[in-house]
């Protein structure tokens, strides 16, 4: 597992927010220390040096802010 960036905080329309480490194409799944699938990269937000992704949550159980988000690999 590769960590690719941490939970920011959950937007209003139920995806979570989080600023990345490392490249993520969207359509990604990312998943927790668990091993356990969050969701899949919606998008990508902000500039290419320093981005966000808005992730579609697809688990009733969410991180919190400042969690570890993962790519398999």
């Amino acid at each position: 597992m590769l960590q690719v960036g941490i939970i920011l905080h959950q937007a209003k329309s139920g995806r979570l927010i989080a600023r990345l480490s490392k490249e993520v194409r969207p359509g990604a799944f990312v998943f927790d220390s668990g091993k356990k699938k969050v969701g899949r990269v919606a998008e990508l937000i902000g500039p290419m040096r320093a981005p966000y992704a808005s992730i579609a949550v697809i688990t009733s159980r969410l991180g919190k802010p400042g969690d570890p988000l993962f790519l398999e690999g």
